[in-house]
């Protein structure tokens, strides 16, 4: 059908290669959690008593742990308040088996992976290059390291790895989100953890009067330094927070995600604040990481205010080769969006205003989000999952369940909301909290698991229409990292265009997505050459790659 669309004439050199234009499509979702058997409602165990740790909890990761090809589900859960201890099975973290069907098994008893805690955020990662994801699960005082042993199921190694995350100086702590990476290019992946603020439900303050409490604001809680631990290549990982810088800068951690931003093959980390300005950790190669989040211009809103930042995601929104960065507030704050414009990397420029998502974003609240080519023209859209603050926003007056929203890219220039067209099943409000981000059912189109707070989880099928074409790689490290974390990706296609991405699965808010990197191609059967960046330094060209295919990638293989 092709065919029968309009062409324009891209020139290479000599030669005018006619380039079929294919229009806009609309980005629109189902919504299919029950018909897919995807049963899991999250659980904060909350009581009337106004305790901090129910209003933030509820990530959810996908990973594809049996290496079937198909990616699986996994969900965090709440505990008891006091204890924190999961008291029944409504409180147990679940796994979901994708069926390669687009329905899903809860295989959560015989993985191993009930959990024990109240758990918050979830980060997948290959940490011992064996090629099974693994998973690490954060929570209010306990974080538990998940080794996929290949056969099914997954074992608590954390005391072995030395990462339950105990500081010298706070204890035990309350960690929202947590990501893997590999900071110093050894070929094995490092983990970054993102702590809140110090909590104990026996001298939590109290705000309000006794007829009419609510939670506090964060400001009435101590914040938190982040921690980094070091990939010894043993099984064992070594704290090294304090020596590479981390550990010294506090702030109240909720979204952590990772980029290149300066184009020095090393990956920079930036934390998502809750009332306090954003932390952007610049790595100098030397295991040393400075905090340039105020001289880089991300700290803060344009006007100086620190927003309540809560997801964050990391990615090139106008395809020039420099990463930008998307952050996430409250009602009123506005989200943020941080268009990396120089050579160096290493000075924003605040674009929500210019790219429109500043006013449309004003009332709404966002948790987790998601920068992805939902209708695969080649730029990536926005996803936020969204709800104002429980019994707060009730206290004021206000219905606290949102329905999502979808923001499409419009050529790098503005983002244009287009929720209303998105699906009925788009427009139903609730208590909207992680999301993660894959192509469930390998079409070639995005889609989206949300958790719901109190509620039953939503999985979001991409049913976008169209005729645009796409192309995923699956990354397979040599000298790198076996998951190929960090590599950056461009492609360049027929009609003359340049795509860029990177391999993450740190996305949004105490959640993680897929770690394949995708690009969407427009009108394009083909793509002219792609150019992989190791972690390891190396660079790797393919030529003349076939769009809508999962292409498998090693390290150094020639083509």
């Amino acid at each position: 059908m092709l065919g029968r669309l309009p062409t324009c004439l891209v020139l290479f050199g000599a030669l005018a290669v006619a380039v079929p234009v294919v229009a806009p499509s609309l980005i629109r979702f189902d919504e299919i959690a029950q018909k897919a058997g995807l049963q899991f409602t999250l659980r904060n165990a909350a009581a009337g008593q106004f305790h901090q740790i129910e209003l933030t909890g509820g990530g959810v990761a996908v990973l594809d742990y049996n290496n079937d090809g198909c990616t699986d589900i996994f969900f965090t859960n709440g505990a008891a308040i006091p204890s924190l201890r999961k008291t029944g099975p409504e409180f147990f973290n679940r796994l979901f088996r994708n069926n390669c069907d687009m329905t899903f098994t809860d295989v959560t008893a015989e993985a191993g992976l009930t959990g024990e805690g109240y758990s918050m955020g979830a980060a997948v990662g290959d940490f011992d290059n064996d090629g099974f994801a693994d998973l690490y699960v954060v929570g209010v005082h306990r974080n538990i390291l998940y080794r996929n042993m290949g056969n099914g199921r997954f074992s608590d190694i954390t005391a072995k790895a030395g990462v339950a995350g105990v500081d010298p100086r706070y204890g035990k702590m309350w960690a929202v989100s947590a990501g893997w990476f590999d900071y110093d290019n050894d070929g094995w992946l490092d983990l970054f953890v993102s702590n809140y603020v110090v909590w104990d439900g026996a001298k939590e303050p109290r705000c309000g009067s006794p007829e009419r409490q609510f939670y506090c604001h964060p400001k009435e809680y101590q914040g938190l330094p982040g921690q980094l631990f070091h990939n010894n290549h043993d099984g064992t990982f070594t704290d090294v927070s304090q020596q590479s810088g981390i550990g010294k800068h506090i702030g109240k951690g909720m979204g952590v995600a990772f980029a290149d931003m300066d184009g020095d093959g090393l990956t920079d980390i930036f934390v998502a604040n809750d009332s306090v300005r954003g932390l952007l950790f610049h790595n100098d190669g030397q295991g040393k990481f400075s905090e340039v989040g105020l001289e880089s211009g991300v700290a803060l809103r344009e006007d100086g205010y620190a927003i309540a930042g809560m997801g964050a995601d990391f990615r090139d929104f106008d395809n020039d080769g420099k990463p930008d960065l998307v952050v996430s507030g409250i009602i009123n704050d506005s989200f943020l969006l941080f268009r990396n414009p120089t050579q160096s990397g290493r000075l924003f420029d605040d674009y929500a205003q210019r790219t429109g998502l500043l006013m449309g974003t004003r009332q709404l609240t966002g948790w987790s989000l998601g920068m992805y080519d939902f209708d695969n023209d080649g730029w990536k859209d926005l996803f936020f999952g969204l709800s104002h603050l429980a019994e707060l926003e009730k206290y004021l007056g206000r219905d606290s369940a949102l329905p999502n929203r979808v923001f499409r890219n419009v050529e790098g220039k503005k983002f244009e909301d287009v929720s209303a067209a998105a699906g009925s099943a788009f427009q139903r409000a609730a208590m909207h909290r992680g999301v993660a981000f894959a192509d469930f059912d390998n079409d070639g189109r995005v889609d989206a698991v949300v958790t719901v707070l109190n509620g039953p989880a939503k999985l979001f099928r991409n049913v976008s229409g169209g005729q645009s074409h796409w192309l995923a790689l699956r990354l397979r490290g040599r000298q790198s990292n076996r998951m190929g974390l960090g590599a950056a990706v461009h492609v360049q296609l027929a009609d003359g265009r340049d795509l860029y991405n990177a391999a993450t699965t740190s996305v949004g808010y105490a959640s993680s997505s897929e770690a394949l990197v995708r690009f969407g191609l427009g009108a394009n059967k083909t793509a002219k050459w792609i150019e992989i960046r190791w972690p390891s330094g190396g660079v790797q060209r393919l030529t003349n790659v076939a769009a809508d295919q999962i292409l498998e990638v090693d390290e150094g293989a020639k083509p």
